[in-house]
């Protein structure tokens, strides 16, 4: 076990790794964090705070802004922003560009980036315009790559682990800022230790979902990231798990998780039409997990990892659905 100073207050940190040689500072860093009018795919920003780091994790600049979503702001009992104090804010395509320029050449830094990325991606695509970000680190993935004695994945533990107070639980400028006070001693642990930066490459989220529900159009929260579509039962029985070399059957039931390259409900409607069930979650009845982040902390990966369900990518999952065999009853 070896330690190294802490920046903050000169106390020991442990790193449970043996240290080795630092690699090269590569990029800056654009700390991300973002208040939404819910979780769902058809919510909207409603605040966006960044912070500016140089390649060693230096605070060079940071940014605050509200933005009006044109709609009911949602949970208000969360993010403390009512209709009242966004009616005059700046709309996201007014601010789209003043984003842009903190963000672009900048690897993303975002506590659960995927839900970041996808806010602020889905928020430029309405606006007619890609969201200036290639490569994004999730400081919970970080965290588990540093082993740090965590008791769960909530931005709050980290900062108590490195000794970092909030100020402000929800205000897109303070996550910023803590987010950003332990980035740092986690870059340093990183480097120190030869733990590689987890690098995620940024797909540009499309699916805007033009149809949306009443709910959505008259603007009501919605308490999941991804609303469920209603569809139609499996008609096959669930024959188990998948095995590795072996062609999926009807009636498995596959569960997605992460970014995909190809639209979420695009690929849930191929794996429908072959006769396969899509899964809201992972269980130990569930056959396959799809995923092109195996080792994240969403719900559904740290399911499968305790069920041991198979996983594969979604390249080999397409694969895959050229050829699902009839279920055995059939």
């Amino acid at each position: 076990m070896h330690a190294i100073q802490s920046p903050w207050d000169g106390s020991a940190l442990p790193v449970p790794f043996p240290a080795q040689r630092t690699e090269e500072p590569g990029p800056g860093f654009a700390v991300v964090d973002v208040e939404t009018t819910g979780l769902g795919r058809s919510d909207r920003v409603i605040s966006a705070g960044v912070y500016q780091l140089d390649a060693l994790g230096e605070v060079t600049d940071h940014w605050y802004t509200l933005v009006n979503p044109l709609r009911d702001p949602g949970p208000v009992w969360i993010h403390g922003l009512t209709g009242a104090m966004l009616a005059d804010a700046p709309t996201f395509p007014e601010i789209a560009e003043q984003l842009a320029e903190r963000l672009s050449g900048r690897v993303m830094v975002a506590h659960n980036a995927l839900f970041d990325w996808n806010m602020i991606s889905r928020e430029y695509s309405r606006a007619g315009l890609r969201a200036p970000v290639e490569q994004r680190i999730c400081t919970m993935v970080l965290a588990r790559d540093l082993a740090l004695p965590l008791p769960n994945g909530k931005l709050s533990s980290l900062a108590a682990y490195f000794g970092v107070q909030q100020r402000q639980a929800h205000n897109a400028l303070d996550d910023a800022r803590v987010l950003a006070e332990v980035f740092r001693p986690s870059l340093q642990l990183a480097r120190q230790a030869g733990v590689p930066l987890p690098l995620t490459a940024c797909v540009a989220v499309t699916d805007l979902g033009e149809q949306e529900s009443p709910a959505a159009q008259r603007g009501s929260w919605s308490s999941s990231y991804r609303p469920a579509r209603k569809r139609p039962a499996c008609p096959y029985p669930n024959p188990g798990r998948w095995t590795d070399g072996r062609p999926l059957m009807q009636g498995m039931r596959v569960a997605i998780t992460g970014d995909t390259a190809t639209d979420r409900e695009l690929l849930e409607d191929r794996a429908i039409e072959a006769g396969l069930h899509i899964a809201s979650s992972v269980s130990r009845l569930t056959s396959l997990l799809v995923t092109n982040e195996p080792g994240s902390w969403s719900g559904k990966a740290r399911k499968a990892r305790e069920h041991g369900t198979p996983v594969v990518g979604e390249d080999a999952f397409l694969q895959l659905l050229r050829e699902v065999v009839p279920h055995p009853g059939v």
